[in-house]
């Protein structure tokens, strides 16, 4: 029998419809967004939008049609040489994905194999060892899909939500769609943030796996409410000044520079690989990741004392230099949710890694079974973004 920590239940089958529900509610609220703007001639609001949800969808398209191709030629996972990847050509791979269904397809063969594996094999059918490759062979699956929705979370639904909360803050302009963009927009990055984490120490054998319940709870408290803070943060520096998303453009070429100085080796050609590096200077924007999973314990700390600082400094200076643009009211309600999230978030934080965090590993490599006998799909996995 299988253990729970390795494998692939029913439920998570199902909580896979429920994200794709989500994913595509999000999509759909934004593109009516984009309509509504268009309608009203708003086109300034119609192009950022739109610029959004584009730059989401191109970077996942990129990175799925790459990490299909890197699946193709791994020797480990297709020792036959098959020109055919889950049953698909390079010119349908290509076509797939130049009309932005690459992720689709992601989510159509993982509910396609777990529903085999988990409602129409049965137990005596196959051997334990075979049972334990094909859930191992579904984690891994769900996590190249939970890096893909993570990135489309921080290029995507993130900037959205801070661009409808500044039209509604500085512009008076609200509609129950951009509530529903922004509902959707949190709940997206939510749920992309705890099911990569899971999905991620679930496929990589050399991790321990944290449990549910308390610390899953601690960790999603700590990003929720730092990301939220630090939403709230940048929309005020906005509503001050349309020239603050200059010292946004500052705080992601540092991010990226950091990851360009770390030598990360998540790609395997160096112009997609300065890609990758731009997409994690946008994500360390927002939050902090171990980008290349090695201790960061003083880099974390210099990161989120800046955090601090930022939080800290734009309610104070909105008060400061805009006390008459806004109500009493509003400015004591969205300081005390700023500073409130930022202390509950960094709080969260020390509780998670001083008593919660899952350090150390399940087995070292040796000579024969060791990281050289990585799959290109595990090693990806173990070289992106580490929680």
């Amino acid at each position: 029998m299988l253990q729970s920590h390795t494998q692939y239940t029913k439920l998570r089958w199902i909580f896979t419809i429920v994200g794709l529900v989500l994913y595509v509610v999000d999509i759909w609220t934004d593109i009516r967004l984009v309509l509504k703007y268009f309608q009203e001639k708003q086109y300034v609001w119609t192009g950022l939008t739109l610029l959004f949800v584009l730059a989401g969808q191109l970077v996942n398209q990129v990175f799925s049609y790459v990490w299909y191709l890197d699946d193709m030629g791994d020797v480990l996972q297709n020792p036959e040489g098959k020109t055919t990847v889950s049953g698909m050509s390079k010119g349908r791979l290509i076509v797939l994905h130049l009309s932005g269904m690459g992720i689709y397809t992601r989510y159509y063969h993982l509910l396609k194999k777990g529903f085999k594996v988990l409602w129409t094999t049965t137990t005596n059918s196959s051997t334990l060892e075979e049972r334990r490759d094909a859930h191992h062979n579904l984690f891994c699956l769900a996590t190249d899909l939970s890096m893909l929705k993570l990135l489309e979370a921080f290029l995507e639904s993130v900037p959205q939500f801070i661009l409808q909360l500044y039209i509604m803050l500085g512009h008076n302009e609200s509609s129950v769609m951009q509530y529903l963009s922004m509902t959707f927009s949190c709940i997206n990055v939510a749920w992309a943030l705890v099911d990569y984490r899971r999905c991620l120490r679930r496929s990589l054998p050399h991790i321990r796996e944290m449990p549910s319940g308390l610390p899953t709870a601690i960790y999603f408290l700590y990003k929720l409410c730092t990301i939220t803070s630090h939403i709230l943060s940048y929309s005020l520096l906005l509503l001050l000044s349309t020239y603050s998303t200059i010292g946004l453009a500052v705080i992601w070429l540092l991010g990226t520079t950091w990851t360009h100085l770390l030598q990360t080796n998540f790609c395997s050609c160096k112009g997609l690989e300065l890609l990758y590096r731009a997409v994690i200077g946008v994500i360390l924007v927002f939050t902090f990741f171990n980008v290349k999973g090695q201790d960061t314990k003083v880099a974390m700390i210099v990161y989120y004392i800046l955090h601090s600082l930022i939080n800290i400094t734009a309610p104070l200076l909105l008060v400061l230099l805009k006390p008459e643009s806004y109500t009493a009211n509003f400015l004591l309600t969205v300081s005390g949710v700023i500073l409130g999230s930022s202390a509950l978030g960094l709080v969260s934080l020390v509780l998670y890694y001083l008593f919660l965090h899952p350090r150390g590993k399940l087995r070292e490599p040796d000579e024969v079974d060791g990281l050289d006998q990585e799959t290109k799909a595990i090693r990806r996995m173990r070289n992106f973004l580490q929680p």
